[in-house]
């Protein structure tokens, strides 16, 4: 007697979130004979680890691989270590620079232990496409080039148009889809899953499988994820992930951050929540029986669950509350080491020739030099231009205390994502240190001076909130 699920809610339960299936009729089919023989389907997932750390736009598609495995199907998690070589021309309008072997290996055993945030380890598959592809004899690549032409590869959008634009196309570009094509093939795969930016890759799968006389395998996209903006998709580069290592009370603040509107889209690709209890939330919200904040909230504690862990996103939750909704520091902060010479503005007065005393300067982000007699002034006037800020009891200007950057110091925290995003959030006051949050509000960045280290200032930017301990050098020698 099979131990699946009915067919129907199988369905339901996998095209939660699912752009499209090509073909639906076939996945049926599929499903309806894993059921009658009892037999799970072998459901493939590839991705070439060409980054070393995954962010939540990632894991919609893992998510979805989840889902299969949660129905009892077998989950095959495929690391492109041979792929990854080529590099994948989806979305390129350049060839795409090849990694080295070194660079594949070393990003390949980070995936292995990031997947398994969503994935079941005990149930799922890790192969690596080297397996098959590094027995491959130029014969069987010949053969394989025999299988499609080129004027169905040109039929690819990105192909297509930088051929028009008469910008070259390497011929590995051209052997890239044929590769992960065959993956279908050595795996046998019933299924294969990527985001609507891999359909043509996932049909010339299935068309592959064909010509070599297996049964085609059912396409499953899932969406692209938009980051935290609401409008571009997730992306490091773009400032607007969430990354999946990130702390806990950073990925709440985040979640929290989306608007109302977006909250679905990230409760449908993002959480293993039904569409039915989805769906009723909406209604909810729309009746006033339920505030969207709330409703949010559950999501960041999901979210946050699934990479942390129960008690981590329970202690995230009061903590943003506290934050957030009472005015209130956080009980615990993430703690963040900063080596001096990682933020330091300039080498300590007692450190410099005394011919160079006079001259000594530091640098602002416009990169204009302030004299250090100039800067000496304002630590009478504290107000004006740069200023001290008490990092710790006792702590004041002393001739061999080196000048720490606040801007610089943020940006080495993880507070901003650069020194010229720090001094623009000195300047409009958002930036908040110590237990009593002192505002610092100045035009240019204030220096910080320490008699010791290590010190550790609380410092608070928005939904950010760390304690930034200061430390001494990480190289002894560094000046």
């Amino acid at each position: 007697m099979s131990n699946f699920a009915p067919v129907e809610e199988q369905l339901t339960y996998l095209k939660k979130g699912a752009a499209e299936i090509i073909r639906e009729a076939d996945l049926r089919t599929k499903l309806e004979k894993s059921r009658a023989t009892g037999k799970p389907l072998r459901v493939k997932l590839g991705m070439d680890p060409t980054a070393p750390d995954l962010h939540l736009g990632h894991t919609v598609v893992l998510r979805k691989l989840k889902h299969f495995q949660d129905l009892g199907h077998t989950a095959i998690f495929l690391i492109g270590d041979f792929t990854g070589m080529i590099g994948d021309p989806t979305g390129r309008s350049a060839t795409r620079p090849p990694l080295t072997r070194e660079q594949i290996e070393q990003n390949a055993e980070t995936y292995k232990a990031q997947v398994f945030k969503i994935l079941d380890p005990q149930k799922t598959v890790i192969d690596f496409n080297r397996r098959w592809f590094g027995a491959f004899t130029s014969d069987d690549f010949v053969r394989l080039m025999a299988k499609y032409t080129v004027s169905q590869m040109l039929e690819r959008e990105e192909f297509h148009k930088r051929f028009q634009d008469e910008k070259p196309i390497s011929m590995h570009e051209l052997l890239y889809p044929l590769v992960q094509g065959y993956d279908s093939v050595a795996l046998e795969a019933d299924v294969e899953l990527g985001g609507t930016d891999q359909r043509f890759n996932l049909l010339v799968g299935r068309e592959l499988q064909r010509a070599y006389g297996q049964e085609s395998q059912v396409a499953l996209t899932t969406p692209i994820l938009e980051g935290l903006d609401g409008v571009q998709k997730m992306s490091k580069s773009l400032g607007n992930a969430i990354g999946i290592h990130e702390p806990p009370l950073e990925m709440y603040g985040k979640i929290m951050s989306i608007s109302d509107e977006m909250m679905w889209r990230y409760y449908e690709l993002l959480t293993d929540v039904q569409v039915e209890e989805i769906e009723k939330m909406k209604r909810d919200v729309a009746s006033g029986d339920a505030h969207p904040m709330r409703i949010k909230r559950a999501l960041a504690e999901l979210v946050v669950l699934d990479f942390h862990g129960r008690d981590a996103a329970r202690s995230a939750d009061e903590e943003w509350v506290r934050m957030f909704q009472k005015k209130e520091l956080p009980k615990m902060l993430d703690q963040r080491p900063v080596a001096l010479n990682e933020a330091r503005a300039q080498k300590s007065l007692n450190e410099m020739p005394v011919s160079e005393r006079q001259t000594a300067s530091i640098y602002g982000n416009d990169g204009v030099k302030i004299p250090y007699s100039e800067v000496e002034h304002h630590w009478e006037e504290p107000l004006e231009g740069p200023r001290m800020v008490r990092g710790a009891p006792s702590v004041g200007f002393e001739g061999n205390a080196p000048g720490i950057r606040l801007d610089r110091l943020l940006a080495c925290a993880g507070l901003v994502t650069s020194v010229a995003e720090g001094l623009r959030k000195i300047k409009e006051g958002a930036v908040k240190i110590g237990a009593n949050e002192e505002t610092i509000h100045v035009e240019k960045s204030p220096l910080i001076f320490a008699e010791s280290l290590p010190i550790t200032l609380p410092i608070r930017i928005g939904r950010k909130a760390l304690n930034v301990e200061i430390v001494p050098d990480t190289d002894p020698s560094s000046s």
